[in-house]
């Protein structure tokens, strides 16, 4: 008995009143959620619900920073959801749902957010400003917080559409692609506080601006802000464990290859007194890197048991499938190759830089060329 208290104690130490008190909100959120909404719930949804509790409070733990944007989010849903009143045609009668909470408003925001907060931190690179650099962060906090806001409102919105078309806002390209901002941002803001630098940021942001020019492009030409009813093959509650997964391994990698980009300069002493040195750079590459593969292996793990319940088979080699194999194994070699052979420096950097051309192409080029069962998510 005091050998199993010895054990507990260093952990039950490091837990705060704050942290006890985090998780239990966490746990009194996922309650209302299931009062409120369960009757809109499987027994799936209700499990994925409850299992998601343990993994936000272990993340607040370990990421302090964390708790206030999962707070604020989660707030600024639920007064959208509370200034909807289960009437979708307010979100153009409501002055704070057309110009600031609603979905589409929420993600615009996101949108313009992360263009200035790209635009302060290539400011605080070239100038050497610590004010535009903290500036370009909190805008980042505030970006990723509205764009998180925006999908937990579309999905409510998608219910008030009617019954059979709710669903959780994974289904297609203009979601997914907020998804890879959302994710790549976090990622981004996690590596920024752990290494206490924010001359990354002129990098990473680079990559999400770029994410969500091509959003709006989408959006605006091809209408795919309006939410549409599930197809049948994406009727299950597979996609909300493989999709988040999936994009959790994109958004890694993404982040990787811009950092590579900033190791590179580095090396050739070009902005080498700006930028963190070449050995933190080529640490938070390492571990992104790793991050993404751990998820993109689980998530390639779930696609094949959604594949067998939708398909009637684990694996088909759908061009979709090639190329996730094909990301799959070339991360699997970058992390041989530097885990056994000790290989650092620039051969790895371009190999991640390579590697997010890959990953681009299996994320949209698959669906711009290649057709398949997996071609519902097209241009």
């Amino acid at each position: 008995m005091e050998i199993a208290q010895k054990e507990s104690s260093p952990l039950l130490r490091r837990l705060s009143p704050g942290d006890w008190l985090y998780a239990l909100a966490l746990a009194g959120g996922a309650l209302f959620a299931l009062r409120q909404y369960g009757g809109f719930m499987d027994v799936y949804d209700k499990a994925i619900l409850l299992l998601t509790v343990p993994g936000l409070a272990a993340m607040g733990f370990a990421w302090k920073p964390f708790r206030a944007f999962l707070a604020a989010s989660t707030a600024l849903a639920l007064v959208s959801i509370a200034l909807y009143q289960g009437d979708l045609a307010r979100a153009e009668q409501v002055f704070f749902l057309k110009y600031l909470i609603s979905s589409q408003t929420a993600i615009m925001w996101m949108s313009a957010l992360f263009f200035i907060a790209t635009g302060a931190f290539c400011l605080g690179l070239a100038a050497r400003s610590d004010f535009a650099d903290a500036t370009g962060s909190a805008l980042t906090w505030c970006a990723v917080t509205m764009g998180t806001t925006g999908l937990m409102v579309r999905w409510y919105e998608s219910y008030l559409i009617g019954a059979d078309v709710g669903h959780i806002p994974l289904s297609n390209l203009y979601e997914v692609f907020v998804l890879f901002a959302l994710m790549t941002g976090l990622l981004y803001l996690y590596y920024e506080g752990r290494y206490a630098t924010r001359r990354m940021g002129a990098f990473v942001l680079l990559v999400i601006s770029a994410a969500v020019a091509f959003l709006l492009w989408y959006t605006f030409s091809r209408e795919a802000q309006e939410i549409q009813p599930l197809i049948p093959a994406l009727q299950s509650y597979w996609m909300k464990v493989h999709v988040p997964a999936n994009f959790i391994g994109y958004g890694a990698f993404a982040l990787a290859a811009m950092v590579g980009v900033a190791d590179l300069l580095v090396r050739k002493g070009i902005l080498a007194n700006r930028l963190p040195p070449a050995e933190v750079l080529d640490d938070v590459m390492y571990k992104a890197i790793a991050i993404g593969f751990a998820f993109f292996t689980i998530a390639t793990i779930l696609g094949a048991l959604w594949a067998a319940e939708a398909w009637g088979t684990y694996w088909q080699w759908d061009p979709k499938e090639t190329w996730a194999f094909i990301v799959w194994l070339n991360y699997a070699t970058w992390l041989h190759i530097r885990l056994t052979k000790g290989l650092r420096g620039p051969m790895l950097a371009w190999w991640a830089i390579a590697g997010l051309v890959v990953t681009a192409f299996a994320f949209v080029g698959v669906n711009m060329f290649l057709s398949g069962l997996h071609s519902y998510g097209s241009l």
